[in-house]
């Protein structure tokens, strides 16, 4: 299993606990009956899975991430590009605008990104 790899349900149940974080055990199970009509033992398998992959920790029925939503994203796109560009990220912007071509907007962005690194 990818360990940024979320599905469909797995994500929407990770942005509500990034949502309402922290939040108590007891108040996740009553939000994901409300939300996804789960059952208690649903939640806590699902908590349990999320908790192995080290993105959410339940410590003494306080539930909290391990990594922000952004840093997840971040470390997601890491994965992606590791597994499918073998690491390069020049490999996929070539990959990626030879479908679709950049707006002049999304040229500065990236342009920004590796000034700001440059001086880094």
């Amino acid at each position: 299993m990818e360990k940024y790899k979320l599905g469909e349900m797995e994500q929407r149940f990770a942005d509500l606990i990034w949502e309402n974080e922290p939040v108590s055990s007891r108040t996740l199970t009553e939000l994901c009956e409300n939300e996804f009509a789960w059952k208690r033992s649903t939640t806590y398998t699902m908590l349990k899975r999320l908790c192995e992959r080290k993105i959410f920790q339940n410590n003494n029925g306080t539930v909290t991430s391990l990594m922000s939503k952004n840093e997840f994203g971040a470390a997601k796109g890491e994965q992606f590009l590791s597994e499918a560009f073998d690491g390069s990220l020049p490999r996929f912007l070539a990959a990626f605008t030879r479908r679709k071509k950049l707006s002049e907007n999304e040229i500065k962005e990236i342009q920004k990104l590796i000034d700001d690194h440059k001086e880094e």
